[in-house]
């Protein structure tokens, strides 16, 4: 039942923000999460789909392998995801950063959160998909929780 939810939000749009934990659910072959962030990271590959994210999202994804002295792993991650076809790489620029601040102050939200929900807006993503409630303050997207689906 939570696929076909899942499908049916992909279904709607065109363009998405995907927050840091699909990656990792993903990248980390968490059995609780890969099938449904799996099915994200096939969806952004086909063709007339595209997906956005923040570097800031690279960073989160590489800190732990880094941490841990896995530096193949987080080579590994980072050329994986580098090349992804039809995902975006936003970097905070001024605009971002401001909305990333109206966020916080708004819907009172930590920092990488408010920054993933600013690329989101500023890229023209319609949706957002994460594991982290906050993002469903944010009115200018809708955001899909991977707990809802379950």
């Amino acid at each position: 039942m939570g696929l076909n939810r899942l499908r049916a939000f992909l279904g709607r749009w065109r363009r998405i923000s995907v927050d840091t934990n699909v990656f990792i659910y993903a990248l980390e072959f968490n059995p609780k999460y890969a099938e449904s962030a799996y099915e994200i990271l096939k969806w952004v590959q086909s063709p007339g789909r595209s997906a956005v994210t923040s570097t800031l999202t690279l960073t989160e994804l590489l800190t732990r392998p880094y941490s841990l002295g896995q530096v193949d792993r987080a080579q590994g991650y980072y050329e994986l995801l580098s090349k992804y076809p039809h995902l975006e790489w936003i970097a905070p620029d001024l605009e971002i950063a401001d909305l990333a601040a109206r966020f916080r102050a708004q819907h009172r939200m930590r920092t990488p959160d408010a920054i993933q929900a600013a690329t989101a807006v500023q890229s023209g993503a319609a949706g957002l998909i994460s594991n982290d409630p906050v993002f469903q303050r944010v009115k200018a997207f809708e955001t899909v929780v991977l707990d809802d689906l379950l």
